[in-house]
This record gives C-alpha cells, structure tokens and sequence, in this order.
C-alpha cells in the first residue's frame, strides 16, 4: 500500500461528496471552543494579519479535489489497522505483556495516512515516540512491530527500542525517537542527505506540538531555510504537550506561524480529514522536489487517549473528547465510501475481519517469538563488527 502515489482526480471529473462533517462549535472573540478548551481545529479570530510578502499558506485559496475510490479503501484500510493495532497494545499494555512506555495514536491515523498517500517510494519519515502508526502504514510487518512491544528478538528493532524506538529501514522509517525534539534537526540532517545525493527524495519529519519550544528546532528550521533542504516539518498538534495545553505553554498558540520567523512557508491543517492531509503535503513535497527548501504543517489533531498508558487524562472533559470523536477521520472515511458506493456494508466488514485476523496474528507471533540473547547487547552499537569490548 505504501508505494502507490495518490492523485487528486482531474477537477472535471464529479466530485466526490465529502465525509467529513462541519467542525461543531460557534465562533468566540478569540478562539472556537470545545468542551470549555480552545479548539485547536479552529483558527482564532484575534490572530494579526500577515505582511503581503510573507509565507502564510493558510492564506491561499485551495482548490477543492477528489479522489478515486482506491484511496479511500486504502486510507480505510491503513486506518483501521492503526487504530485496532493500538486499541490491542493498549489492552496487552494493561495485561502487562507490554511493559515500559507505550504512546498510542490512536484518533491521529490521518495525520500518518495522508503523509504516505501523498509521498513517493524512496522518501524518509522520522517521527518522536507516538510511533507505531508510521511503519504500519509504511508496510512494516504487524509482527515486527507488536514483537518489538513484546521486546522480542523478532522486533523490528531486534526488540531492543520497544514502544518508542520502532526503526524500519526497509521501508524508509527512519526511528521514534524518545528525546523531545531530538528529531527535528535529525530529519534536517537525512534531508541534507538526500539533498547531498541528489536522490529526489525528501524527508518528513514529525514532531508533537511540545517539541516546539526545544531550542534545536530553531536550528534545524534555521539551517533548512538557509541551505534550501527537502523536508516536510510536520507538527502533529493535539492540543496538549503531555497534560498541558498549547494555551498555557505558548505564546504563539497557532504553531505554523513559528515557519514565518524564517520565511518557511507555512500553514495549519485540518488533521482530522485525510484528504486535507494529503493536499497539504502534496503541494509541500513539490517545493521541496523543485529544490525550494522546507515546508512547515501544523496538523491540527487531536488524541482520544491520554499522553501514555500512564495518563488518565483528567486535565480534559469527557464533553471535549466526544465532540472530538464526532469528527472521527475514519468514520469520515467509511462515511465517504458508503455514500459514493465505493464499496458496501459487507465489503468493509470484510475488510475489519481481515484487520483483526492480522492484529491476532501479530499478537501469537509476539508471544511465540524469543527473547533476545546476552550477546545482543553487544551488537548494533559500533560499525565495526569485531570491537574490542572489555568484558568483566
């Protein structure tokens, strides 16, 4: 699934009827609300305007577009699988089979679904450690990545990252990193890369809306516009940097406006809809292949469960999280192919019975598979395969 690049259909083809629902919520002098929290899917209304020269993307117009039936069923498809893949860690989390850390993306799968859709074979993604979603729909084997949650020798980190540090470089996933930020000047430097190369490739990198104030982002950000490098920054804003809100941690509470200070053309988007997702890296990854450096995003998302399996999530109201599970993207998605006859009823319950077959699978092979040996420790640490360690 993850090789297939999606095109918007030709604007003189019927458009299809959209899924997804009109955000709920009425305007307030400063910013939509929901559930009593500013409303991160909806844009203030105190917010100064940009100069005419400036980089503000979410300014342009955006053609509407469609897409075939294909990427809707593998949108539908990619998402289902994210989201029982982690509903099943987090009930394996609570039966402690899987122990440590453990982020889960679940409400987010667009975010994830749309970047693969939208990019080409060969491109990087790095993310911090909400980072199961990636290699799933990348293609990564369920198993590799429910074995590395078991932290079995058979994971794709040769169960040695566990829930935080899924690598998968066949695919070109690039890691979950569990230093905040850590990533983004990585992501810069595998663009340079890229870059360096002459690949035509790029990198999207991935960051939490808590990210934002590391002081290497600047760097990154400042060094990327400098030097013009492909990649794609993407902050996957859910509201809250762990338990704490946007609106209490910073100033700037529109976080796309951070790529202004740099000239990095920049703009918020809807990350509960797929197809916004797709569109918005889209049209970032042809600047980038056309040598015109990066793109910030702000996807504005949300998350149905807490921070880790270790939050409860008391610091939000339950009226907050349903209005969010209302705009659900995989229901908008299902919505989408039921109401073009993309597909029936029976079609994607089929679909769900593949999904879960899969999920179950990944589970037995987790718990099959071995732990890895003492010797372990010793590789994957020096390129050099013969190093002389010191044993006691």
């Amino acid at each position: 699934m993850a090789d297939t690049k999606v095109k918007a259909a030709s604007k003189k083809s019927t458009a299809t009827k959209s899924a997804a629902p009109a955000p709920k919520g009425k305007a307030k002098t400063k910013a939509a609300t929901t559930g009593g929290q500013p409303d991160p899917l909806m844009p203030g209304t105190d917010a100064p305007e940009m100069a005419a020269s400036g980089t503000d993307l979410s300014k342009q117009a955006k053609a509407g577009t469609s897409f075939p039936k294909e990427t809707y069923l593998q949108w539908y498809e990619q998402m289902q699988l994210m989201r029982k893949f982690e509903d099943k860690a987090g009930q394996l989390y609570g039966q402690q089979k899987i122990k440590g850390f453990c982020h889960l993306y679940i409400g987010q799968e667009a975010c994830v679904a749309g970047q693969v859709s939208a990019l080409e074979k060969g491109d990087k993604y790095i993310t911090a450690y909400r980072d199961h979603a990636h290699p799933l729909a990348l293609g990564t084997s369920p198993n590799a990545i429910m074995a590395e949650l078991f932290a079995k020798a058979t994971g794709c980190s040769k169960g040695k990252g566990g829930s935080m540090h899924m690598f998968d470089k066949e695919v070109g996933f690039m890691g979950g990193h569990g230093i905040v930020g850590a990533q983004v000047p990585m992501g810069a430097g595998i663009a340079f890369a890229e870059k360096y190369n002459k690949t035509g490739k790029l990198c999207i990198c991935s960051m939490g809306d808590g990210a934002v104030r590391q002081g290497a982002l600047h760097e990154a950000f400042n060094m990327a516009m400098l030097w013009k490098l492909p990649v794609i920054f993407v902050i996957e804003n859910n509201g809250y940097a762990m338990g704490t809100s946007v609106q209490r941690t910073s100033n700037v509470h529109d976080l796309y406006k951070i790529g202004l200070s740099y000239d990095m053309p920049s703009e918020p988007v809807n990350g509960m809809r797929v197809e916004d997702v797709h569109e918005a890296v889209v049209r970032a990854a042809e600047r980038a292949r056309a040598g015109e450096g990066p793109t910030l995003l702000e996807f504005k998302t949300y998350r149905y469960k807490g921070h880790s399996m270790s939050d409860p999530a008391k610091y939000r109201t339950k009226e907050e999280l349903e209005d969010y599970r209302h705009r659900d993207a995989i229901e908008g998605v299902r919505h989408t192919i039921l109401t073009n006859k993309f597909a029936t009823e029976a079609d994607l319950e089929a679909i769900d019975e593949k999904i879960k077959a899969q999920v179950a699978e990944s589970v037995e092979f987790a718990e099959n598979s071995p732990y890895p040996t003492p010797d372990e420790l010793y590789k994957d640490v020096y390129v050099q395969e013969d190093y002389p360690y010191i044993h006691d």
